[in-house]
This record gives structure tokens, C-alpha cells and sequence, in this order.
């Protein structure tokens, strides 16, 4: 059996997630839409619990707005075009936006797709550990700046922003913070109003709970356009039926998530250790990304003297890891570049991402197959 070591592209769904959304496929199975009776009132019911639910895990107030999606990808989107179409709707004449070069394409693609629409587009570098650097992040700052989008934590190495500091920064310019929090949510502390994140997304199937779900969380006073029309649900912010089963997934899932991340992080971070100094000892092998801060399941590194394509190959018969983010569908790491690695250095570099069911076995196997790689590819 493969060890499954991909955690950051998917995690599996706890088996308590799935219990407490089972009735809801069938036996409750009204439209929570639906108000004029009692399953259809219970079924609303349900979806405001998860709605708490989500919004206690992730740090926000009562006032703060919860909006269900398809996931991460739909909530940046829903945030970014959202903002910017609101801005436009009252006159706003700040229209710059900001990111940094490492965040996923679910970020990225939105944001280039808003500039080709006239909306100017800064990109800040990351330095090699994978870090913003706060003096170019403020001075990339100004008056014409609407809105800056930085990921909690890195998708693929897994690296954690100075968000706190990011805020404050675009607080004092009057520049909204979105937040990508779908690597974050539920492995790290995450206090959405402590930290001032004015947007935040979040994804349920990388916390334990099912695909096919997300959020988007706003502070009061954040204008919102919505992108999807013709139903008027989610408070006129995303229309079409909610999934039930799915969105009590999502508040389960967080809820589990946040009761045992402390104990997780301290098993998964010493797993982590074990296997770094291991791959370390065979020489050549660099690891990407700032040590700290960072999730404590992540390691990335890149193997030098090896064929990118020949490693993974290799591994493969023993490990699920990947070489970048599930969404590159094998295109060279964009991350990596930024980083300043080559293409071939991208190549040979693996993910690893370990998850509540990763033990020493895992680890070990991990060591295993890693190390006869190497060795085979070195000759």
C-alpha cells in the first residue's frame, strides 16, 4: 500500500465529518429554502450551526458574514471580483491590486484576469525563503491601492506570511486584506479579527472535510458584488441551493480540526524533523523555503544530481507525493521559480505533506524509497 504523503492536495474526509453529514444526503433532505415547513426549517437550522461553526474556528465575530461556496477557488474569486466590482459600483477610485508571486493560481489567475480588465496589477517577489519582504510589501502600498491578497500559508512549501504585520500595513493605507487560509484553516491558529483579515477563504477538504465546499468570511463593512445571480441565497452574495450535507461537513470538519491542532501539529512537526534530517544525511538535498515559520506537516526539497522526471517515477511505487500544487497538473512550479530555482531543479524537488494518519511506518517508508532513488539515479 502506498503511504499517502499529500496532505496539502487533499485530505481525507474524518470519518465523524462523515457521520454528521449522512442524514442530510437522504433522510433530511429538504431545501433549506424551503421555510414553510418543519424539515426545511431544520434543514436552515443545520446550515446556520456550520455557519457558527466555521466562523468561531477561524476567529470572527457574530458580525461577521460566512459565505458558503464550492470552496477555496470560488471564495478567491468571489472576493477578489467581488471587491473590485463594488468598488466600481460607488465610484471608488482606487483600482490597484496587489499579491505576492507565490500565491496559488486560484489568486493568481483572478487577479491577472482583473488586470487585462484595467485593473493594475503589482506582483511583489518572495525572497529565496519564501518570505515578503514587509519594507517592499509597504512601500508597494499607496493611495491607489484597493486591495492586497497574500496566502497564509504556502501550498507547497508551506512557508506562513507575517499576516499581523501585513495588516497593520494595509490598515494604515485603508487597503482591504483577502486572505487565501485554505492551507491554514485548522492546522495553525487563524484569528481572522485579531490578525484584521478582511477577507478570508477557506477550503473543506483540506481540514478533513469533504470536497465540493469552501467559504468565503468578510468583515462587516466590506461591499461585496456577487458573481453568481439567480436565487438570492447566501445573503444575495452566491446564489443556488445550498448543499446541506456539505456545509455541516465543513463546520464538523473545522471544529474537529481546532480541538486536536495542537497535539497534531507536535506529532506531525517531530515526523517532519525525523524525515528532514534523514533525506538531509544523503547529501544534496536542499530544503525549500524558510524552516520557520511554517506548517508543521510540510517539507519541501530538491535533490540535486538527479533527473526530475526519473525521481518521481521512482517514488511513486511506494509514496503518494507530488512535485508542486494538485492544480499545476504537472507544469513546472511557479512557487520554485519564484524561489529562484531552474526548471530542472523544480523538477527534482518533492512535496511532502503529512495528515492525522501519518505515522512512523509512513515516515519511514518515506526514508526508504527516497534514499533508493537517490542512490539508483546517482548510480
Amino acid at each position: 500500500m502506498l503511504a499517502y504523503l499529500d496532505h496539502h492536495a487533499s485530505t481525507p474526509c474524518d470519518p465523524a465529518v462523515q457521520a454528521a453529514m449522512e442524514p442530510w444526503w437522504s433522510v433530511q433532505a429538504a431545501n433549506p429554502s424551503s421555510r414553510l415547513h418543519r424539515p426545511g426549517l431544520e434543514a436552515a437550522a443545520a446550515v446556520e450551526r456550520a455557519r457558527t461553526q466555521v466562523a468561531r474556528a477561524l476567529g470572527a465575530g457574530e458580525a461577521t458574514g460566512v459565505v458558503f461556496t464550492s470552496g477555496a477557488t470560488e471564495a478567491n474569486n468571489l472576493a477578489l471580483k467581488g471587491v473590485v466590482e463594488a468598488a466600481l459600483e460607488r465610484g471608488e477610485p482606487r483600482r490597484r491590486l496587489l499579491t505576492l508571486a507565490t500565491e496559488h493560481r486560484a489568486v493568481l489567475d483572478p487577479l491577472r484576469y482583473l488586470e487585462r480588465h484595467g485593473f493594475p496589477l503589482t506582483v511583489l517577489p518572495v525572497g529565496r525563503d519564501g518570505l515578503v519582504n514587509l519594507e517592499a510589501f509597504a512601500a508597494a502600498l499607496g493611495p491607489d491601492v484597493l486591495l492586497a491578497s497574500v496566502m497564509a500559508a504556502n501550498n507547497e512549501i508551506g512557508v506562513l506570511q507575517p499576516l499581523a504585520a501585513i495588516a497593520e500595513l494595509c490598515r494604515a493605507q485603508g487597503v482591504l486584506l483577502h486572505v487565501d487560509g485554505a492551507q491554514a484553516a485548522g492546522h495553525i491558529p487563524l484569528a481572522m479579527e485579531t490578525l484584521g483579515i478582511d477577507l478570508l477563504s477557506v477550503s473543506g477538504h483540506k481540514c478533513y472535510g469533504p470536497k465540493g465546499v469552501g467559504a468565503l468570511l468578510l468583515l462587516p463593512g466590506v461591499a461585496l458584488a456577487a458573481q453568481l445571480h439567480g436565487g438570492g441565497q447566501e445573503g444575495g452574495l452566491r446564489a443556488g441551493t445550498v448543499a446541506v450535507p456539505l456545509v455541516v461537513g465543513l463546520g464538523e470538519a473545522l471544529q474537529r480540526c481546532c480541538a486536536d491542532r495542537s497535539e497534531r501539529a507536535r506529532r506531525l512537526g517531530a515526523l517532519r524533523d525525523r524525515l528532514w534530517q534523514s533525506l538531509e544525511a544523503l547529501g544534496g538535498v536542499d530544503c525549500n523555503g524558510a524552516g520557520a515559520p511554517r506548517l508543521s506537516h510540510n517539507l519541501n526539497i530538491t535533490v540535486s544530481g538527479v533527473d526530475g522526471t526519473a525521481l518521481h517515477r521512482l517514488l511513486r511505487r511506494d509514496l503518494a507525493v507530488s512535485s508542486g500544487s494538485a492544480c499545476s497538473q504537472g507544469s513546472p512550479s511557479h512557487v520554485l521559480a519564484a524561489l529562484g530555482l531552474s526548471r530542472a531543479a523544480a523538477a527534482a524537488s518533492v512535496r511532502f505533506g503529512l495528515g492525522r494518519g501519518t505515522g512512523e511506518a509512513e515516515i519511514g517508508r518515506a526514508i526508504e524509497a527516497v534514499s533508493a532513488a537517490v542512490r539508483q539515479l546517482r548510480g
